[in-house]
């Protein structure tokens, strides 16, 4: 009597790696609790106007809230720093979760791309903002717009663009092999075509209002993605010889 293997069982085998969910909520709430410093965020804690002043307004009143406003300024780039090592690692970790799924597209090394480039333009904002509230620099009215214009360049288009290639590498090879739900996956594309047209903003300054539509909405994909992305597959576990 001849006999043939047969597969029997399977066991599941997890991703070694950090929790894509935890990362994205830690980010969250760093960022967010950095905004309740400088912004309406912060009522409830007794923050009161004025707040962060936007790149149009005139270099009197920029130069004015930095320098009346340093600590509160440094909270918030202290936190939002802070905030930037798990958005770093949650881009390390999805790429290599990915990798685990079988995805060998291009998709993952545009997602990492995406996501350092975030990364880093973000903590190049932080740092010149930091710069920026230092006795000696916070009232010069040269030095401090020229340094809070190249640090919204780098948080926000600087922000939103690469944020949108790794929400992009992500979702679209996720589409292909079912990774996410579709909701997901089309709220991600969205978000990021959004991040991708936010580089008008450079010359139409109307367009401004594409980059919280990355940052905020964001935080929900994240944390979304974060824990609804498989972590595990199956594989043969054992077989057992069986009569032919």
């Amino acid at each position: 009597m001849n006999s043939q293997p047969s597969t029997i069982a399977t066991d599941l085998r997890n991703h070694a790696g950090p929790h894509l969910g935890m990362l994205a909520l830690a980010y969250t709430v760093l960022f967010n609790a950095g905004l309740t410093a400088v912004s309406a965020f912060g009522l409830p804690f007794g923050v009161k106007p004025p707040y962060w002043p936007g790149p149009w307004e005139p270099p009197d009143v920029i130069v004015s809230y930095f320098h009346t406003h340093s600590t509160n300024v440094l909270i918030c780039v202290f936190l939002q720093i802070g905030a930037l090592i798990p958005l770093g690692i949650f881009a390390a970790t999805i790429v290599s979760r990915l990798r685990f799924l079988g995805i060998n597209a291009a998709g993952p090394n545009i997602a990492l791309f995406g996501g350092f480039l975030t990364v880093f333009n973000s903590m190049a904002a932080g740092f010149a903002t930091w710069a920026m509230i230092h006795p000696g620099v916070t009232q010069d009215l040269t030095i401090t717009p020229a340094l809070n214009y190249l640090s919204y360049a780098s948080g926000g288009p600087g922000f939103s663009m690469p944020m949108g290639l790794l929400m992009a590498g992500v979702c679209i090879p996720a589409a292909f092999r079912k990774l996410l739900p579709k909701w997901l996956i089309v709220f991600g594309l969205l978000l990021a075509l959004a991040g991708e047209l936010s580089w008008f903003n450079l010359v139409f300054p109307k367009a401004l209002f594409l980059i919280p539509l990355v940052r905020f909405p964001g935080f929900i994909w994240l944390i979304a993605t974060g824990f609804m992305l498989p972590s595990a597959v199956a594989e043969p576990a054992r077989t057992s010889e069986v009569p032919a």
